[in-house]
């Protein structure tokens, strides 16, 4: 995820509003694919956690900083955003092309659920996709 600050997009780019659940997974996606780690895990409260198939349950900045040591770059496309009004919970739908930083690359779709606090910071992220490629090349890092 070595990547040039973006165009100081801030958390604060609707000013005077808070975000919504939808502008905080739009500035998720494009953090998280810029290597902007610090911007990722503060959109997270204090207690946030990540469930991920490769990398187990872990804290926010813990599994962020591992997941940027093991990248050298990463694309998302997003496919969707799907939100359940009634609830703290949305989903994000999309493809990550993920270069290792051995240069292997992999390409895999993507679900995020994602819980949020009262005060719209991400609660819990649980990621969801098919390990069998992405599992061997960590392996080998």
């Amino acid at each position: 995820m070595f990547c040039t600050q973006p165009e100081k997009q801030t958390l604060k780019f609707k000013l005077n509003k808070i975000m919504t659940k939808q502008d905080i997974a739009k500035q998720y996606i494009m953090h998280l694919e810029n290597g902007n780690i610090e911007q990722v895990v503060a959109l997270f409260n204090q207690n946030g956690m990540v469930d991920s198939p490769l990398y187990g349950i872990k804290k926010a900045d813990e599994f962020y900083r591992e997941l940027n040591s093991d990248t050298s770059n990463s694309e998302l496309s997003l496919k969707g955003i799907f939100e359940e009004n009634s609830s703290n919970n949305l989903a994000l739908y999309f493809t990550y092309k993920w270069t290792l930083k051995n240069d292997k690359k992999v390409e895999f779709d993507v679900v995020d659920i994602i819980e949020f606090d009262n005060q719209n910071k991400i609660n819990k992220l649980k990621i969801i996709y098919d390990t069998v490629i992405a599992r061997k090349l960590v392996d080998q890092l």
